[in-house]
Protein backbone atom coordinates (compact mmCIF):
# COMPACT_ATOMS: atom_id res chain seq x y z
CA UNK A 1 0.00 0.00 0.00
CA UNK A 2 1.32 3.21 -1.20
CA UNK A 3 0.72 6.33 1.35
CA UNK A 4 -2.12 6.42 3.04
CA UNK A 5 -4.98 9.22 2.99
CA UNK A 6 -6.74 10.40 5.15
CA UNK A 7 -10.82 10.43 5.57
CA UNK A 8 -13.18 11.78 7.75
CA UNK A 9 -16.43 10.14 7.58
CA UNK A 10 -19.78 10.57 8.68
CA UNK A 11 -22.13 7.39 9.34
CA UNK A 12 -25.35 6.73 11.25
CA UNK A 13 -24.56 6.04 15.14
CA UNK A 14 -26.30 2.38 14.35
CA UNK A 15 -24.05 1.76 11.74
CA UNK A 16 -20.91 2.63 13.65
CA UNK A 17 -22.41 0.39 16.94
CA UNK A 18 -22.66 -2.23 14.46
CA UNK A 19 -19.24 -2.51 12.57
CA UNK A 20 -17.73 -1.74 16.29
CA UNK A 21 -19.47 -4.70 17.89
CA UNK A 22 -18.71 -6.64 14.57
CA UNK A 23 -15.13 -5.87 14.58
CA UNK A 24 -14.50 -6.17 18.46
CA UNK A 25 -16.61 -10.22 18.48
CA UNK A 26 -13.80 -11.19 15.85
CA UNK A 27 -11.10 -9.60 18.60
CA UNK A 28 -10.29 -6.35 16.82
CA UNK A 29 -7.13 -4.49 17.08
CA UNK A 30 -6.31 -0.47 15.88
CA UNK A 31 -6.55 -0.12 12.31
CA UNK A 32 -9.44 -2.80 11.39
CA UNK A 33 -11.94 -0.27 11.36
CA UNK A 34 -9.74 1.51 8.65
CA UNK A 35 -9.03 -1.65 7.28
CA UNK A 36 -12.62 -3.02 6.96
CA UNK A 37 -13.61 0.54 5.25
CA UNK A 38 -10.88 0.26 2.51
CA UNK A 39 -11.87 -3.61 1.90
CA UNK A 40 -15.49 -2.75 1.47
CA UNK A 41 -14.88 0.15 -0.66
CA UNK A 42 -12.63 -2.23 -2.74
CA UNK A 43 -15.53 -4.58 -2.88
CA UNK A 44 -18.00 -1.78 -3.95
CA UNK A 45 -15.68 -0.11 -6.76
CA UNK A 46 -14.67 -4.17 -8.01
CA UNK A 47 -18.83 -4.54 -8.53
CA UNK A 48 -18.98 -1.20 -9.95
CA UNK A 49 -16.47 -2.24 -12.52
CA UNK A 50 -17.99 -5.43 -13.69
CA UNK A 51 -21.78 -3.70 -13.84
CA UNK A 52 -19.90 -1.58 -15.88
CA UNK A 53 -18.43 -3.86 -18.42
CA UNK A 54 -21.53 -6.40 -18.70
CA UNK A 55 -23.32 -3.11 -19.60
CA UNK A 56 -20.70 -2.17 -22.36
CA UNK A 57 -21.19 -6.10 -23.11
CA UNK A 58 -24.52 -7.02 -23.47
CA UNK A 59 -25.17 -6.82 -27.33
CA UNK A 60 -22.04 -9.44 -27.42
CA UNK A 61 -22.20 -12.97 -28.08
CA UNK A 62 -19.89 -15.32 -25.72
CA UNK A 63 -17.36 -15.81 -28.09
CA UNK A 64 -16.68 -12.35 -29.12
CA UNK A 65 -16.53 -11.50 -25.72
CA UNK A 66 -13.92 -14.33 -24.79
CA UNK A 67 -12.18 -12.87 -28.15
CA UNK A 68 -11.68 -9.57 -26.90
CA UNK A 69 -10.62 -10.59 -23.28
CA UNK A 70 -7.92 -12.91 -25.38
CA UNK A 71 -6.64 -10.10 -27.40
CA UNK A 72 -6.63 -7.35 -24.62
CA UNK A 73 -4.32 -10.06 -22.12
CA UNK A 74 -2.11 -10.72 -25.16
CA UNK A 75 -1.72 -7.00 -25.83
CA UNK A 76 -0.71 -6.61 -21.82
CA UNK A 77 1.74 -9.59 -21.99
CA UNK A 78 3.48 -8.01 -24.90
CA UNK A 79 3.75 -4.17 -23.17
CA UNK A 80 4.20 -6.51 -19.24
CA UNK A 81 7.01 -8.33 -21.08
CA UNK A 82 8.54 -5.40 -22.87
CA UNK A 83 8.80 -3.17 -20.01
CA UNK A 84 10.43 -5.37 -17.80
CA UNK A 85 13.49 -6.65 -20.60
CA UNK A 86 14.33 -2.30 -20.46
Amino acid sequence: MGEPARWNLKVSRDTDVALRTLLATRGGRKGDLSKFVEDAVNAAVLRETVRDVHARNAGRSAEEVSQLVDDELADLGQTFWADRRH
